[in-house]
This record gives structure tokens, C-alpha cells and sequence, in this order.
């Protein structure tokens, strides 16, 4: 997917299971912030990530318990019902969530982004790893081959969505040598 290519839709959760009797679900919530989640109107499931059937249900109640978000669905009003859902994907529309703040960013608009590093073109964003540490990126280099590259405060400098570059600092090593340079 390139940078200009915007899903309409992100997951946002996986049901784990039934939560009760009554049909309610534990989601494992997969966006960075919750609370955001209570403003849904609706959702889609997915049996996978590469699923293009995603099916539309109404939100009923969503409610938090430690860290994982209960759902109360329309047309889900028994255990039986709720356990049919497991390891489900849970997406919602971009538009039902709020706005994001200067400087936030979705993952999926980093895809495609040429990253130059000390003035070098490196190659572009293929794919972003998240990690527990700090995200990774993982790059297709002009010589084709695949690198993995740490993102966080000290790599990244600056981020132009307009030019689509990403302009990072690495620690030296991290690059294999180019064709022109001799390892020492």
C-alpha cells in the first residue's frame, strides 16, 4: 500500500472471548487510545487480516475492564452467540475516530515513505513492525534487499508526509556498506 492509498477502515481490537452469559465480549484492544473507542457506533468483524468479507454490527455498550474493552453488540445476546465471534477482527471506520493531534500520525501512512538517511537514499517503508520497545521499519533498499531499521526519538529527524521522506539518524553499522565502499 502506498502512503496515498488510506484504508477506510483500521482494526482496532480481537475478541478473545465471551464475557458473561449475556453475549458480552472481551477485546483485546489494539489502538493506542481506548477511550476513543466509546464514541463507536459501529464495527466490523473479520475472520483475518486479509479477510474481505468484514460484517457491520451495531455497538450497543462498550466498557472497560483492566485493559480490555467489553462489547454488548446488536444481535449478540448469548454466550453461544458471543464464543462464535473468537479471534475475530475488530475494525471501525477512520472517520468515527476523533482527529489526531499535530504531529500524530496513522502507522499505514509511514508504507511507502523514501527514507534518506545522512543524506543518502536508504529505500522506502515497506511495512512497520510494532514492537515492545520501539517500532521497526521495514525497508526495501535500492539494491533490493531488506532492512530493518529502529524507529524511535534518536533515528527519526523529521517526517514529511507532503514530500513523503522520512529523513533518519543511524547508529553507524546499521547499513550495510554500499557497493562502492569496501567493509574495513
Amino acid at each position: 500500500m502506498t502512503n496515498s492509498q488510506k484504508p477506510r477502515q483500521l482494526v482496532i481490537g480481537e475478541i478473545l472471548r465471551p464475557h458473561g452469559v449475556r453475549g458480552e465480549l472481551r477485546m483485546r484492544v489494539l489502538c493506542h487510545d481506548p477511550q476513543a473507542l466509546r464514541q463507536l457506533e459501529y464495527i466490523y468483524l473479520a475472520d483475518s487480516d486479509t479477510s474481505q468479507e468484514r460484517a457491520r454490527v451495531d455497538v450497543l455498550r462498550i466498557r472497560f475492564n483492566k485493559a480490555y474493552a467489553l462489547l454488548s453488540l446488536d444481535g449478540c445476546d448469548r454466550r453461544e452467540h458471543a464464543d462464535k465471534m473468537r479471534g475475530k477482527l475488530v475494525y471501525c471506520d477512520i472517520e468515527q475516530l476523533p482527529p489526531l493531534n499535530e504531529g500524530e500520525y496513522f502507522l499505514f501512512q509511514l508504507t511507502g515513505l523514501l527514507v534518506v538517511a545522512d543524506g543518502n537514499e536508504v529505500g522506502r517503508i515497506r511495512e512497520v513492525l510494532e514492537t515492545g520497545a520501539n517500532d521497526v521499519y521495514i525497508v526495501e533498499s535500492a539494491d533490493g534487499g531488506e532492512l530493518l531499521i529502529p524507529a524511535h526519538d534518536e533515528t527519526i529527524d523529521h517526517i514529511d508526509f507532503e514530500s513523503g521522506v522520512i529523513s533518519m539518524t543511524l547508529p553507524e553499522g546499521l547499513l550495510p556498506p554500499t557497493r562502492n565502499q569496501r567493509p574495513p
